[in-house]
């Protein structure tokens, strides 16, 4: 290959059938930046940068000039360099249709099953879908029903197991997949705005979308097919190089080529996922031109498989392709691989990410790789060439080499052929058994595992002891559990090798092990990892061993089982054997029972959700899609990494388009440093002098691009000093003891109820001082904050933000400005998700923008990486209780006394709401008595927010959690013990004075008792018992909790203006943030406008805009949050429109009364030149005596928990949901789903872990996992039922946004309870009652913490009492 300064060949590509052509690009560019900046196609949105999102996906399209064929596959835009797509068609969501062509079928499901809320994620999601139903059509499948895909009901719902959704908790959207299945059953399709109930299966299809599986959307381009393979790119600093050959790449790697220049070598820069890069290179190498790495050859002596082939070719070439009953011993062991590879990262990665550059990366950076590990096990060989050097090297001495230079590559990988030598001696001829292992937080993939493990036995049946089986050769292997690279386990290999299987020995080799899997120092869960080899080890031998009576696995926990050594060697019991009928479950199902209201149509009706389509297509425009104006600038922020220092100074690194550093400096005369006003208080926008926390900001780089910004945000480099700062302070604990605390206003301070000293002197028990801490929780909206300021005329700037309080960033920007509030606008579309984090979180964030615009005099705007948003955004408020709790003997509590500090980090945010949130959740049951003494402590931590339910999370789920402990100490059933502690209705008006309602609002008892019935909960209690009885190492439970959310309303403004066509436009204060306030808007102004009564008024609903709110065209907006601002703003457009009806009338009936009737557009165009007055504006302000009401949900939850994992199964979920009359029952479901879905994140998942200075150490996709596909409920039902007429309530309606999230807890409980069932029979193997007595399980309850408290030596204990009964 030449290489001068010249390029060889434009880069050419097309984007949704669009022609590029390139004739100079860095190289460094991503995909997703050039489709973002130079294309008006924004449906790829960024949503971590790292490929672990799925938001930015776009199906890539190559065409094989050798097999004349195009392959089609989904990749992360974020990762996939643009010029790696050289010859490639790229297809985006509005590529697959859109609202000018018309929407593809999936857009057009997924809004019809209401599978969108915010809608960030959503164009990801069809992507993924789409990739997986165009190569189902390529397959031999039969050809599927009219309608229908050829891809079968799970591998639809699969296509999307590796995307993120914050929202809607991920069922809508299984069933919109779903219901492309060839083999789906039609009553497993949950609500859709298609058919009604009951109706039968042949009218359901005819009304889905007609999908055409012959019909490709986006036909591949003629004019790539002649284009060469390779391009030579060159920019004025960097250059792509791709050579074809061997030969090309040794010279480009010569030292005397390669000297003092930094290299990159690509196969498709997955790895950039990880390893992020720091800095830029001089050159690309891309690996995909040269053939050798890119083949796959199979013989008598192997497998083996070129470097740069992708691990999705990989599992393809791996599987079986023979259809005849029973697979050979290689087979088998390939099929394995290949089904471990499948769990590996997410599908869109596997289509790209390459076999070799993952190895590459666990030899060189020690990546926890899962690969290295299944190959170590078949002991696989690498190719590696290094200058003109070839030589083979086993996998083993690859990993333990130094790392591997710029002039080595790796060039293939080969399994060697396996055999058995079951023909030398049909009686003792032996077997080879071969199986992987994987514990990882997410059972389908996107998740690096705790540890992986392969274990390659071949063993024999013996001579002389009939019915046991010889171990004549093992290869035990383990990884990323916090080592360099994967090891084998030589010593217990060792202790195996021609011993007989039995018990003992394997006690023997499991204590062997424990020495053996030791993490590095420094490894979190070091004993976790240990116990969970010892697991995967006992779980493998088992099934060999003799006496198959004395245990069982179930479930399908091994492959392979028997019920003796004899059917081991049967060759029609060996794991060979092949099912090729085998589908995959679904992931999910549930059934949805809603009740339609017919008094106010269309409210009460399930509309689908305003914009739906849009969103789905990418169309739906946010604060990142809005086209830069010329000049524009990028900020991005530098942050303390100190949790308090003084700053002396700030140093960048010299880099080309870096425009200004802004801080407080900066600030003009007369303006403050403010970077939040709200009701709640003030925060400063930039630390002075002195930064008082970890991520507190410090100041604001801006330069040419987001990118650059970025770059020299991170190479900041601060010098710090502390001499004569107090230490700072990080805990509740210190803050109470340094009297670090915000004043709370007596008015939000709850009042006590009753007199404790009465309340515990009534008591038979008492449980004295017992403590529960509650960590945090990231928001994790799917857009992370962004802002654009535009400076105007006459000193005046238009602030457009992600935010949940424009208002409050209209006020903030003029204050630190120093200018009238009218010369500042803020406007907010929509947003991608807040749930609380785009609040107070968002003001300076859009603040700095605007100083930024208004010093520099041009355009400025921010997209905040992930990283630094969650060092900086704080999350959820972080608590330590300590109660003393009085009771009865028959559970019936008497007195609870609770010492709350709830942890508010350094600045007062939104945190004076706490304590009252926190008493009011806690309050759902009668405690008799409950006293209680909160302390908001200041630490030198990151602010806490405002987070869905803030506060009610955690007072509801300590409730729950003292429950739990006194039904334990007490010895009695929790369900019972929760029935007892109900309230009546005058114990609930006593617990809440002003917001209980009649006695007719008080419905919680009924639903507990019709979510009994309907779950058959205590059939299903026993049934639990049973299986519990009966299983070894799996273990049940089942759990039913309430939940009581006090809401207030507050007022709200609107505007409804009838424009001269008869359309109409509707302005609110409230944001739409994904809970679908736009949808209950335009029903809300269809029903009030309709009232006028006139042909086509019934109607109105398609000819009904809601507007992006504005701070000066509608004043007062207020906030969005608190479950209440869609009934607030739908209550406020009532009013607006009732003014408009009583306009008309007159009109109207005059119009009658000359013409005989009147429709809608003649009355609106005579109204028009009559000079009837059609805007008019309103103000909802709540009567202050009935704005608070209660809501009430149950959820009844049944879990499974894997002993020798720790992970946890949610076999089923039901929620009973009392929303009033809902104004849009399937925005309501959407919204209880969702919740639900987050707090389950909280109890069980989301570790949002710092390091003791209060660092995030979960900072990206990587570490920090929101619930997927895979672990919400497998069976998930929901009913909203109607609560009745309420007349102070905006059309009888109730609240939906955040109180089903505190029903995540019964999965917690219900864990607890399996827990409970687990230590149960740990101690009876030890004849302890320890075991017995209550313990406390951490929130949240990961794979780890449930270990731990089922024993992490279980399996040495198991073994040791079987050994004894012997």
């Amino acid at each position: 290959m030449k290489e001068n300064g010249e390029r060889r060949e434009s880069l050419v590509f097309a984007v949704n059938g669009e022609r590029f052509e390139l004739s100079s690009v860095d190289p460094s560019t991503t995909l997703l930046e050039f489709l973002r900046t130079q294309t008006p196609f924004k449906s790829v949105k960024l949503g971590c940068g790292e490929g672990g999102c799925g938001a930015c996906l776009v199906l890539i399209s190559k065409y094989n000039h050798v097999l004349d064929q195009v392959e089609d596959f989904t990749a992360s835009s974020c990762l996939t360099l643009l010029c790696s797509i050289h010859g490639c068609s790229i297809t985006t969501s509005e590529g697959l249709g859109n609202s000018k062509d018309g929407f593809h079928p999936i857009h057009e499901r997924i809004a019809g099953f209401h599978a969108t809320q915010c809608g960030f994620c959503t164009p990801g999601m069809c992507v993924s879908l789409f990739g997986t139903l165009v190569n189902a059509e390529k397959t031999n499948c039969p050809e599927p029903p009219s309608g229908f895909s050829k891809a079968t009901a799970a591998e639809a719902e699969r296509a999307i197991s590796g995307n993120l959704c914050r929202c809607t908790g991920y069922r809508p959207l299984s069933d919109a997949c779903k219901s492309f299945g060839a083999d789906v059953d039609m009553e497993d399709l949950g609500l859709n705005s298609f058919w009604r109930k009951g109706e039968s299966d042949d009218v359901k299809i005819s009304r889905l979308p007609n999908y055409n599986h012959h019909h490709k959307k986006s036909k591949f381009p003629e004019f790539l097919k002649e284009i060469k393979p390779d391009v030579f790119m060159a920019s004025k600093k960097h250059s792509w190089l791709s050579p074809t050959s061997l030969k090309e790449l040794q010279g480009l790697l010569e030292p005397n080529n390669s000297a003092r220049t930094r290299i990159k070598l690509v196969v498709s820069n997955t790895g950039m996922g990880y390893y992020k890069d720091t800095e830029s290179y001089d050159k690309y190498i891309n690996l995909k031109g040269i053939s050798e790495l890119s083949k796959i050859k199979r013989d008598e002596t192997g497998i083996e498989i070129g470097a740069a082939v992708t691990i999705f070719k990989a599992i393809e070439a791996l599987k079986p392709k023979s259809q005849c009953e029973f697979l050979s011993d290689f087979d088998t062991i390939l099929e394995k691989i290949a089904d471990h590879l499948s769990k590996i990262a997410s599908g869109f990665i596997r289509n790209t990410a390459s076999v070799g550059g993952n190895l590459v990366m666990a030899q060189k950076y020690h990546f926890p790789s899962d690969i290295a590990t299944v190959l170590l096990a078949v002991d696989a060989k690498v190719h590696i060439m290094t200058g003109t050097k070839f030589e083979w090297l086993t996998l083993q001495e690859f990993l333990e080499r130094p790392p591997l230079g710029l002039q080595s590559v790796l060039l293939s990988i080969k399994i060697p052929y396996w055999k058995s030598s079951n023909s030398a001696s049909p009686k003792h001829g032996s077997k080879i058994f071969f199986e992987t292992f994987r514990a990882a937080p997410r059972p389908l993939g996107n998740a690096l595992p705790y540890l992986n493990a392969a274990f390659f036995f071949e063993v024999s049946s013996s001579k002389d002891f009939e019915g046991t089986v010889r171990i004549d050769n093992c290869r035990l292997c383990f990884g990323a559990y916090g080592v360099k690279h994967a090891v084998r386990a030589t010593k217990v290999e060792e202790l195996l090798i021609g011993k007989l299987l039995n018990l003992g020995i394997v006690y023997e080799a499991v204590n062997l092990l424990t020495a053996i899997v030791v993490p590095e120092d420094g490894t979190s869960k070091i004993a976790y990892c240990s116990s969970l080899a010892i697991g995967f080890l006992y779980k493998f031998l088992s099934p060999l061993i003799y006496d198959y009576s004395i245990e069982k696995l179930t479930n399908d926990s091994n492959r392979y089982t028997g019920s003796s050594v004899k059917k081991i060697f049967d060759l029609k019991e060996n794991n060979g054997k092949v099912h090729y009928d085998k589908v995959p479950a679904l992931l999910s199902s549930g059934k949805q029972e809603i009740q339609v209201g017919d008094e106010y149509r269309p409210i009460g009706e399930p509309v689908t959700k305003a914009g739906a389509a849009l969103q789905a297509s990418g169309e739906a425009v946010y604060v990142d899609d809005i086209p830069s104006p010329t000049n524009c600038l990028h900020g991005a922020y530098i942050y303390s990494t100190k949790p308090l220092a003084r700053v002396k100074s700030i140093e960048l690194k010299k880099l080309d388009g870096v425009r200004a550093i802004i801080s407080s400096k900066d600030i003009p005369s007369g303006g403050e440093n403010v970077g939040s006003i709200s009701a709640f208080g003030i925060d400063p926008l930039f630390a002075d002098e002195v930064a008082r926390c970890i991520g507190d900001r410090i100041a604001f780089v801006v330069a040419d691009t987001q990118k650059l910004a970025d770059m020299a945000a991170n190479s900041a480099v601060v010098e710090y000093d502390c001499e004569n700062l107090e230490k700072p302070i990080l805990s509740v604990e210190e803050a109470v003891e340094r009297s670090s605390l915000f004043e709370l206003p007596p008015t939000l301070y709850q009042q006590q109820v009753g007199d404790i000293t009465e309340g515990m002197a009534e008591a038979d028990h008492k449980i004295l001082s017992s403590e529960i801490k509650l960590g945090s929780q990231y928001y994790f909206y799917m857009e992370t904050p962004a802002a654009l300021a535009i400076p105007d005329e006459d000193n005046c700037l238009t602030v457009y933000a992600s935010s949940q309080g424009p208002e409050c960033i209209h006020s903030t920007v003029a204050r630190c400005l120093n200018i009238p509030e009218h010369n500042v606008r803020a406007i907010t579309r929509r947003v991608g998700g807040g749930f609380g984090g785009k609040f107070t979180k968002a003001h300076p964030i859009a603040t700095t923008c605007a100083l930024a615009a208004h010093k520099l005099h041009r355009p400025v705007r921010i997209y905040m990486n992930r990283k630094t948003d969650m060092i900086m955004a704080g999350g959820r408020h972080p608590i330590k209780i300590t109660y003393n709790v009085g009771f009865k003997s028959n559970g019936k509590i008497t007195a609870l006394d609770l010492k709350i500090l709830i942890d508010a980090g350094i600045y007062q945010d939104v945190s004076i709401i706490m304590p009252d949130a926190v008493i009011s959740a806690l309050k759902k049951y009668d405690w008799g008595v409950l006293s209680f003494d909160l302390k908001l402590c200041r630490t030198n931590l990151p602010s806490r927010s405002a987070m869905r339910a803030p506060g009610d999370l955690q007072g509801s789920y300590i409730a729950e959690a003292i429950i739990e402990h006194v039904a334990s100490t007490l010895s009695i059933d929790v369900d019972s013990m929760r029935s007892i502690n109900f309230h009546t209705y005058k114990s609930l008006s006593t617990f809440y004075r002003n917001s209980a309602g009649e006695p007719i609002d008080y419905t919680l008892a009924s639903i507990w008792n019709k979510l009994a019935v309907s779950t058959r909960f205590n059939q299903r209690s026993e049934t639990v018992k049973e299986f519990n009885k009966n299983n070894i190492w799996k273990k049940r439970g089942i759990s039913r909790i309430p939940a009581v959310y006090q809401v207030g309303v507050r007022q709200a403004p609107g505007r409804t203006s009838i424009l001269k066509d008869g359309s109409v436009a509707v302005e609110v204060g409230g944001i739409e943030i994904g809970q679908g306030l736009w949808t209950k808007v335009k029903q809300m102004a269809a029903y009030s406008l309709g009232l006028i009564h006139c042909d086509g008024s019934q109607d109105l609903l398609d000819k009904i805009r809601v507007m992006q709110s504005d701070t000066l065209t509608l004043i007062q907006g207020g906030i969005t949050g608190g479950s209440t601002t869609s009934e607030s703003s739908c209550e406020a457009i009532r009013l607006s429109c009732n003014v408009l009806v009583e306009r008309l009338k007159p009109l109207k009936e005059k119009l009658q009364n000359d013409m005989g009737s009147v429709n809608w557009k003649t009355l609106i165009s005579q109204a028009h030149l009559q000079g009837v007055n059609l805007s008019a504006t309103s103000f909802y302000y709540p009567d202050v005596t009935t704005n608070m009401y209660l809501n009430y949900g149950v959820a009844v939850s049944e879990v499974e928990i894997d002993l020798l994992t720790g992970e946890t199964t949610i076999m089923q979920t039901d929620i009973i949901y009392d929303c009033g009359r809902s104004l849009n029952p399937a925005v309501d479901l959407g919204q209880i789903e969702g919740a639900f879905v987050q707090g389950l994140g909280f109890f069980m998942l989301e570790e949002y872990e710092t390091n003791h200075e209060g660092l995030a150490l979960a900072d990206g996709t990587w570490n920090y996992k929101i619930p997927t596909l895979d672990t919400i409920p497998k069976q998930f039902n929901v009913e909203i039922v109607n609560g009745g007429h309420h007349k102070h309530r905006v059309l009888s309606s109730k609240a939906s946004g955040e109180p089903p999230l505190l029903l995540a807890a019964v999965v917690h409980c219900a864990t607890r309870a399996a827990i409970k069932e687990a230590r149960k029979q740990l101690g009876s193997w030890s004849n302890s009652s320890e075991l017995d007595k209550p313990f406390q399980l951490d929130v949240p309850a990961t794979m780890p913490v449930v270990k731990e408290l089922c024993g992490l030596d279980v399996v040495e204990r198991y073994l040791k009492w079987k050994m004894a009964k012997m």
